[in-house]
């Protein structure tokens, strides 16, 4: 499994073209889970672990891979089903979000699959806004159809540990705060937690707040307002978009907005949990204007700011 883990550079093509690939697992017998592959470092059969006194009940233990202290997350548990029990299926995937690495506890890992955006899906209204899911997906399995549920790792992730949308003292600059509200950001995120991050961080500087739940949705709301004779720049003063999302990615979105003349001059924030180092080349590929990682508060009020700023010149 590290083996196939290893094509970085295929993965990178995949998606910049609306493509990703899904690592798919088991936490039970009967359904299949997935993550991005681009959020996984490793995959390896459960080490020993010790235990860490105080923690979050949903961490099992701490893994030391290779020297480094790793927590390691019940992840059956912490979406809601009973504890994982460990047996000789038991892996670990170990990835990195949001600058932080961490290890799930999992059964059998599957194989991985190549998908299009275009066919993962956002999970039905009816299953409620307090699941752990981003998304859904079908793959053919020994001539079946099966269903595949992908985990919102980050809404899994902001219930263990304790994300601060506090501004730090010295970042807000007092000359732009009367510039602030009523001015308009449309934030495009699968995750309903990484949107609650971003819109009660920017909330405080009494900025609007626009949502979308992925590209597409993003891109028809553009559009729509385009067609209505409306200026989207002058709409909004930036869209943060994440860079995975059912139906169409945050790299899509973002070259489909710069080849429409209408729009194209929308200043864009790509802001993500995938790595820095490869969503900046990606940033300068499709023409997103700036990358942050999250979940960041500060760095998100800076580029506020500093959009603010070129604006009034």
């Amino acid at each position: 499994m590290r083996k196939v883990l290893d094509t970085v550079d295929q993965r990178t093509k995949l998606v910049g073209e609306n493509r990703l690939e899904l690592l798919l697992f088991r936490i039970n017998s009967t359904q299949l889970f997935a993550i991005n592959v681009f959020k996984v470092k490793e995959v390896v059969k459960l080490p020993p672990l010790s235990s860490l006194p105080g923690s979050n009940h949903n961490i099992y233990g701490v893994a030391n891979i290779r020297g480094i202290s790793i927590p390691v997350i019940n992840l059956r548990e912490a979406i809601g089903f009973s504890p994982m029990p460990v047996t000789e299926d038991s892996n670990l995937i170990i990835t990195e979000y949001n600058r932080s690495v961490q290890g799930f506890l999992v059964g059998k890992v599957e194989n991985i699959v190549n998908m299009t955006w275009s066919d993962i899906m956002p999970p039905p209204k009816s299953a409620g806004g307090h699941n752990y899911l981003t998304a859904i997906t079908r793959i053919e399995e020994e001539g079946q159809a099966r269903l595949v549920s992908i985990i919102d790792v980050e809404k899994v992730l902001a219930e263990i540990i304790d994300y601060d949308v506090k501004i730090s003292d010295g970042v807000l600059d007092e000359s732009l705060i009367s510039y602030m509200p009523g001015r308009k950001i449309l934030i495009v995120d699968d995750s309903s937690t990484a949107r609650k991050q971003v819109r009660d961080t920017l909330s405080q500087l009494g900025l609007e707040i626009i949502e979308a739940s992925d590209g597409l949705q993003a891109l028809r709301l553009l559009q729509s307002w385009a067609d209505e004779g409306r200026d989207v720049t002058d709409e909004l003063l930036m869209m943060i978009t994440d860079a995975e999302m059912p139906e169409m990615d945050g790299y899509k979105l973002t070259s489909e907005v710069r080849h429409d003349p209408r729009m194209a001059k929308l200043y864009i924030t790509l802001n993500t949990s995938l790595s820095g180092s490869f969503n900046q080349a990606m940033v300068e590929k499709v023409g997103c204007d700036k990358f942050i990682s999250k979940f960041q508060p500060d760095l998100l009020v800076g580029v506020v700011q500093e959009r603010l700023r070129t604006i009034l010149g």
